[in-house]
């Protein structure tokens, strides 16, 4: 893809599951990493592996201040930001039952967060002529769904504050979009299977019409696609990376048992 050779990402959450893949995948387009994390070891791993060209910065997303000197210390390594890729992500999920600390906790780490992100990077980038900005939504933005209540409207949220970013950035040429995964094969697929994927590929072969989970790559090709010059006309969408899952209705798809005649 054009137009990520020679540039610089900020990837948050980019040291395990979908955000490993996306930093490793912007690095093999030679682009400059800077992996925003809270997980040390996976982070500092993960930069020695890729070498010079990626840059681990111990990251609370939940803090203004680390928030600050993460977006500070990429500036100072690369010289500057031309990809925001907000990935950062809790799965605090009690349903109906969270309390009052939950749903904030959960919005600060899922919707504040990155637009906090996105108010530090937005200097940098415009210094620099314009960006791109890629959020992380879900396929579960979308559908109702009983026993959860804060990753969904989290993930919704950052669909109107997509399109929200979207037109207040376009001026400056800074576009926004977002991608929304299907079940992708993550940490936390890994976990409910036990490490199985053909048995995570059975039961979501129920749900997306391509017959299986996403990979993570697959997920990190279109964030990579949105931030290049392939996209450069597009702004303020969702993009599903989900096999089909979007266009299904509460049939999932599949032929109608039932008549209108009846």
């Amino acid at each position: 893809m054009r137009g990520l050779q020679g540039k610089v990402a900020l990837i948050t959450g980019g040291a395990t599951s979908i955000g490993a893949a996306i930093t490793r995948n912007f690095h093999g387009a030679e682009t400059s990493v800077v992996i925003g994390d809270i997980n040390q070891d996976a982070g500092r791993t993960l930069a020695a592996e890729l070498g010079p060209r990626a840059f681990f910065h111990h990251t609370d997303v939940t803090s203004d201040e680390q928030v600050a000197a993460c977006v500070k210390a990429a500036v100072d390594r690369f010289g500057g930001i031309d990809f925001l890729v907000n990935n950062a992500c809790i799965y605090l999920d009690h349903g109906l039952e969270s309390d009052r600390a939950e749903w904030l906790q959960a919005f600060n780490v899922n919707v504040v967060s990155g637009a906090q992100f996105v108010r530090r990077v937005v200097p940098v980038m415009r210094a620099r002529g314009g960006g791109a900005i890629v959020n992380l939504s879900s396929i579960a933005a979308r559908f109702g769904q009983a026993g959860r209540a804060l990753y969904p409207a989290c993930k919704a949220a950052i669909l109107q504050l997509t399109r929200n970013e979207a037109m207040e950035l376009a001026p400056h040429k800074i576009r926004v979009n977002s991608v929304a995964p299907g079940w992708t094969w993550s940490s936390s697929i890994e976990r409910a299977t036990g490490g199985d994927r053909a048995k995570a590929d059975r039961i979501g072969a129920d749900y997306h019409p391509l017959g299986r989970v996403g990979d993570p790559d697959e997920v990190a090709r279109a964030v990579l696609f949105l931030c290049s010059a392939e996209a450069a006309f597009i702004t303020g969408v969702n993009l599903p990376v989900d096999g089909g899952h979007a266009m299904t209705g509460p049939d999932q798809g599949k032929p109608a048992t039932w008549r209108l005649s009846e």
